[in-house]
């Protein structure tokens, strides 16, 4: 099909954009080609040239690009919100992670905690066990990736914790997601869209902005761990 819609998004959309891909090109009749990287990176990839007709980041780093011109601003659009949560391997106990003094003791009971470097959960891990007094402890024998997904680092047994946006840890099978850190520890990110300012799609890239933003959209965000 001709008309494809080209995607840069956040891993954290990755469930729920693939979910989508085939109903809109059944109904909307273009095809999605979507490629998926941290926000920080995108951010990178978009500023050294790389072409695209829609973009899905933080609504920060969204800001940070509509402020330089690169996405058209009257049509960024919210997609849904996340939390940062915590998974173990399919069969593990699940540790108690309901209270700030819970989720101290169950990481420094870990061998090893799985994050990432770039990602906007592991940016808000690292602050998190800096405010709790562990950093040092728990980066003695983390696994920090620098992208990807923290959670395959539990099926292949290099860690017992897995932090990351909830939608992103279900991406991997084989784990089980234990459940948020306390929300009064974290605030949830805000995952946005908007048109590439360069696209020569623009029609098509606004009937995806569209689509992401609809009711119809709404139960695969959902199914992906993502509050829409």
């Amino acid at each position: 099909m001709s008309d494809t819609v080209r995607v840069l998004s956040t891993l954290a959309l990755k469930g729920a954009v693939h979910s989508l891909a085939g109903h809109f090109e059944a109904a909307r009749g273009a095809r999605i080609d979507a490629d998926f990287a941290p926000t920080l990176a995108l951010l990178a990839r978009l500023r050294a040239g790389e072409a695209a007709d829609v973009v899905i980041l933080t609504r920060e780093g969204l800001d940070e690009i509509a402020q330089e011109g690169r996405v058209v601003t009257e049509n960024c659009v919210d997609l849904a919100r996340s939390w940062v949560g915590i998974a173990v391997k399919a069969g593990a106990a699940h540790p108690d992670i309901a209270t700030e003094a819970a989720l101290r003791t169950a990481l420094l009971g870990a061998r090893s905690v799985a994050y990432s470097r770039l990602g906007a959960s592991g940016i808000l891990f690292a602050k998190l066990i800096e405010r709790l007094g562990i950093a040092a402890e728990i980066n003695a024998r983390a696994v920090i990736i620098p992208q990807g997904f923290t959670a395959e680092r539990l099926v292949s047994g290099e860690a017992d914790l897995a932090v990351q946006q909830i939608s992103e840890l279900k991406q991997i099978g084989g784990i089980e997601v234990v459940g948020p850190i306390p929300y009064a520890l974290q605030t949830p990110a805000v995952f946005s869209a908007g048109r590439i300012a360069t696209t020569n799609k623009p029609a098509e890239a606004d009937r995806l902005l569209r689509f992401l933003a609809s009711p119809e959209a709404a139960p695969a965000l959902r199914e992906s761990g993502l509050e829409p």
